[in-house]
């Protein structure tokens, strides 16, 4: 069953990412729909979801989290300057 977690976390901000939308099956494919309309990039890592999905909606991640999100979020830097740079 498909799985999708929405992350939000604003550049200079000392806050963690915050899960701001979760969910299974068509509730995924619904997220991952509404990324694909805003252009919000989308990663794809089955594990860090899983882990994700654990955390509730409006929750900042949990600090055991952080090195992998780091990741994503680099990721998603990376192709946000390669699309306005």
């Amino acid at each position: 069953m498909k799985l999708a977690v929405a992350l939000k976390h604003e550049l200079g901000k000392p806050d963690a990412p915050k899960v701001v939308a979760s969910g299974r099956g068509s509730f995924a494919e619904r997220i991952i729909e509404k990324a694909d309309e805003n252009d919000v990039p989308i990663h794809k890592d089955d594990n860090l979801a899983s882990l994700l999905s654990k955390v509730s909606v409006s929750s900042f991640i949990p600090e055991e989290l952080f090195e992998a999100v780091a990741r994503v979020l680099a990721f998603v830097y990376r192709i946000n300057n390669k699309i306005s740079g």
